[in-house]
């Protein structure tokens, strides 16, 4: 946490969103954190000093014995408190209101009518449609509360205490299903708490130095340098922070996208003249994956091997004190849960959930509070090409993670040649910057076809691409059936050993956007 900006406190009940109510606080320059809801007591709020608090949803209900709660000294702190679904009913729960089941649950969209007056919906229309996901109900509000929109089943869709500003709704103002959502979280933030929004990429990137050199002192720092978008901004910021203190090392898993190796080299080497060390470490990789088929194990299993090579190379350097890594928002979020706390493990990170006890080296992580368009943006900031700073995210574990069950060095390069003529139609149709992701995966599935007047008995290929903003939810692309059809016809032609293509239409939930 930071003292040196106006800070908004999210409290996590669980829900699967939560992350969005701190992108759209973000998108304000408001500086926010996001904590569960049992690690959050009077000393921790002291200690944050929030200008702002919203609670988030939650999968729980409130009348369940044992169901989650804000700490009761949250409402005293004389700050504005807005509850969110669950948010809204344990509001009213602790302040002296009434919640039960209901008998007609709401998901999706609902149209609100607002009532009154309230500074919470200024500017909006007297209807709005918004995305409800909640199978309880308010039944009675606590006192000093008026009713300020109403919905077919919610008749306290949203309340507000004026005087104390405290402000709850049913709905989820933070997911994109609701139009108005952005204009209701302004009208809270700047509104009624009054937040100037002093957070910038430019004051994040000074500070972000200072705190590295402050951490670093004399040390030597290794950066573990992917090649993509994270691990490359951490090594430039990095580099204008410590400078020669700092050596990056590349690792050539084996498991990499087609000429990536060169690439990444030669960036850095000749355009940055970043220390750059390349470690040839496919056979070691591909040694210890043989006959892995489970994701976690893969992760952790690179995650080991990531940390052994940079150890080995910290040692050959004569000592290194810190590794330097592109650990994300999402990443922590979606590796960790807490514990007792709501939030469930989605997947382990190579760099977060994988990482082995005995490491030796301390870690430094700079952008561990930045989401992904935030990276890009503070990549800018330090001066990156355009070109670079808008690929496309590319995992630590590489083509482990897109190769569902073993790896093999053969299964490897099949997917490198058809990933990339996969980018390269997408490119060659002008299509590469409004994708977020797009990427191919090689199935564990034969399937009989016909390639001349002979029969073949091969692997199926599945591609994918979808549209986000920050990686927690996502939309799949809707390519023209004609690009679908030259990009498979292509791939089957010159990628020997794939005789099928299937397109992914999964959005993000209930899919994740990689397969593994």
């Amino acid at each position: 946490m930071t003292q040196s900006h106006e800070q908004v406190l999210i409290v996590d009940f669980g829900s699967q969103v939560t992350q969005l109510i701190a992108r759209r606080l973000r998108e304000m320059g408001v500086y926010c954190e996001v904590h569960p809801y049992n690690k959050v007591d009077a000393k921790f709020a002291a200690r944050f000093a929030p200008k702002a608090i919203v609670l988030s949803g939650g999968p729980n209900s409130v009348h369940w014995a044992d169901s989650p709660r804000a700490d009761d000294s949250l409402f005293d702190l004389g700050v504005p408190v807005l509850g969110i679904c669950y948010g809204q009913q344990t509001m009213c729960a602790q302040l002296g209101g009434a919640v039960s089941a209901s008998t007609t649950r709401e998901f999706g969209r609902a149209e609100i009518e607002i009532i009154g007056n309230s500074r919470l919906f200024a500017g909006l229309q007297p209807t709005e449609i918004v995305w409800m996901s909640h199978g309880d109900k308010v039944d009675a509000i606590p006192d000093g509360f008026t009713v300020i929109a109403r919905s077919k089943h919610a008749p306290f869709a949203a309340i507000a205490h004026e005087a104390k500003q405290f402000y709850a709704v049913q709905f989820h103002p933070e997911v994109v299903h609701t139009p108005c959502g952005t204009k209701i979280l302004s009208n809270f933030i700047r509104g009624i708490a009054g937040l100037s929004g002093d957070w910038t990429m430019a004051a994040f990137r000074d500070e972000t130095i200072a705190k590295i050199r402050a951490q670093v002192g004399t040390g030597r720092v290794i950066c573990g340098l992917s090649g993509g978008v994270d691990s490359s901004v951490v090594a430039v910021l990095l580099h204008e922070a410590i400078g020669a203190q700092l050596t990056c090392v590349y690792v050539d898993t084996g498991l990499m996208r087609a000429g990536e190796t060169k690439q990444v080299v030669d960036l850095f080497r000749d355009h940055y003249n970043i220390p750059l060390i390349a470690v040839d470490a496919g056979d070691l990789f591909l040694g210890k994956l043989a006959g892995v088929d489970d994701p976690e194990k893969k992760r952790k299993i690179i995650g080991g091997l990531f940390i052994d090579v940079f150890e080995a190379e910290a040692g050959k350097l004569g000592g290194a004190d810190f590794l330097a890594q592109g650990t994300l928002y999402p990443d922590v979020i979606e590796s960790v849960s807490f514990d007792g706390g709501p939030s469930v493990t989605i997947k382990s990170h190579h760099n977060v959930g994988g990482l082995p006890a005995r490491m030796k080296l301390r870690l430094v992580e700079p952008l561990r509070e930045l989401f992904k368009d935030e990276v890009r943006a503070l990549g800018r900031e330090l001066g990156l090409p355009e070109s670079f700073v808008g690929r496309h995210p590319f995992p630590g574990p590489g083509l482990a993670i897109r190769i569902p069950g073993e790896i093999t060095a053969p299964a490897v390069a099949i997917l490198q040649k058809a990933d990339a003529i996969y980018l390269d139609e997408i490119q060659k149709a002008g299509l590469y910057d409004d994708i977020w992701q797009a990427f191919a995966v090689l199935l564990p599935v034969r399937t009989v076809g016909v390639m001349g007047d002979e029969r073949t008995y091969e692997q199926v290929l599945a591609l994918r691409a979808v549209t986000s903003t920050d990686g927690m939810t996502a939309d799949y692309f809707p390519f023209a059936h004609d690009f679908l059809g030259r990009t498979a016809t292509r791939i089957i032609n010159e990628v020997r050993g794939i005789n099928r293509v299937v397109y992914d239409i999964t959005s993000k939930p209930p899919g994740t956007i990689e397969w593994e």
